[in-house]
């Protein structure tokens, strides 16, 4: 049987997501991942580098694949909604981002220019649908109130209750930000001059 690179390159970008989203980047097993892949150790570091390189490209393949399941809109709220249920799909996304947070905090990240441009599509979507105050903020809470739904089930239990379903949660994170998007909160009142 001939030997499939590419075959090879998608087996071990799964393994490292997995890996990653379990362990971050210090406590991720490069031997783990290979072991996963069913790949050798060798053919990690000559397709993406050090362990490294290889998460920033597991995060920016996961985020790209975020990004065309879940495309800029103009009506957060049903975006925070598809946001919502992609992070209850896939939660490694949002392990991914989490870890990358921790291990590199305030400096900048691997293709930042260009999920910078991305987050200005959505903000740029924001704006055409008519949200009151500043766009920025609203995407930003939108992000914020889909992910840590999901992101934080221990927070989430304690606070709401363990029954709460993550239907209902959905809903009402969809609500929050009809709310915080059409003035009915103080998002965006201290808009950058």
């Amino acid at each position: 049987m001939a030997y499939d690179s590419t075959a090879t390159k998608e087996r071990i970008l799964a393994a490292a997501t997995a890996e990653f989203a379990a362990h971050g980047v210090a406590g991720a097993r490069v031997d783990r991942i290979a072991a996963a892949a069913k790949a050798n150790k060798r053919a990690i570091y000559d397709y993406f580098g050090d362990k490294n390189k290889l998460f920033a490209v597991v995060v920016e393949r996961t985020l790209a694949d975020l990004a065309e399941a879940v495309p800029p809109s103009d009506d957060l709220p049903g975006y925070a909604e598809r946001l919502f249920d992609y992070h209850r799909a896939h939660p490694e996304a949002l392990r991914l981002v989490m870890w990358e947070a921790l291990e590199i905090g305030d400096q900048p990240v691997p293709a930042e220019e260009a999920r910078t441009r991305h987050y200005q599509d959505k903000i740029d979507a924001a704006e055409s649908g008519g949200t009151d105050g500043d766009a920025r903020t609203s995407v930003f809470f939108t992000l914020a109130l889909a992910g840590w739904s999901i992101g934080m089930p221990q927070l989430r239990r304690m606070v709401l209750g363990p029954d709460h379903s993550l239907d209902e949660l959905r809903d009402e994170v969809a609500r929050s930000v009809r709310a915080l998007s059409t003035g009915g909160g103080t998002l965006g009142q201290n808009r950058r001059r």
